[in-house]
């Protein structure tokens, strides 16, 4: 017997990331990780920067990172609108340490009008990407 999937669409501003047909979705919402499953009840919420793991019908995995977004669950269907989503393969590991130092040193140098919230946000992507990037890592053979 099959597993029950359920359609996921994965979508940025620029591109279709992943459209087919799922068994689970692992993301970060903004309350916490959530896991959605066929069957789901309807949804609607706010996502963080982090990463969506999908498992596949048939049970292959694939790993997207998002900057934030949102999460529309309906019966039938799964929606991710992603402000910005790159799949792990597409991660640079250097840029993603750079950015993360980046941000740090602007905190660590901070005077005057610094924007904290800018900043921070500027370290929880970079902080993300660097988790989908050995998270990635750990499941290829």
């Amino acid at each position: 017997m099959s597993a029950m999937t359920v359609h996921l669409d994965v979508v940025s501003a620029e591109e279709s990331l992943f459209s087919g047909r799922i068994e689970s979705l692992q993301i970060s919402g903004t309350e916490g990780e959530l896991g959605i499953m066929p069957g789901h009840a309807p949804l609607l919420t706010a996502l963080k920067p982090g990463m969506a793991r999908i498992v596949k019908q048939h049970g292959q995995e694939e790993i997207i990172y998002l900057s934030g977004g949102m999460l529309e669950v309906q019966p039938n269907s799964v929606t991710v609108l992603a402000d910005v989503a790159v799949r792990s393969d597409d991660l640079d590991e250097q840029s993603a340490l750079n950015a993360k130092q980046r941000a740090e040193e602007h905190i660590n140098n901070a005077v005057g009008d610094v924007d904290y919230a800018e900043v921070a946000a500027e370290l929880a992507r970079a902080v993300a990407q660097l988790r989908v990037i050995q998270e990635a890592s750990k499941h290829k053979r």
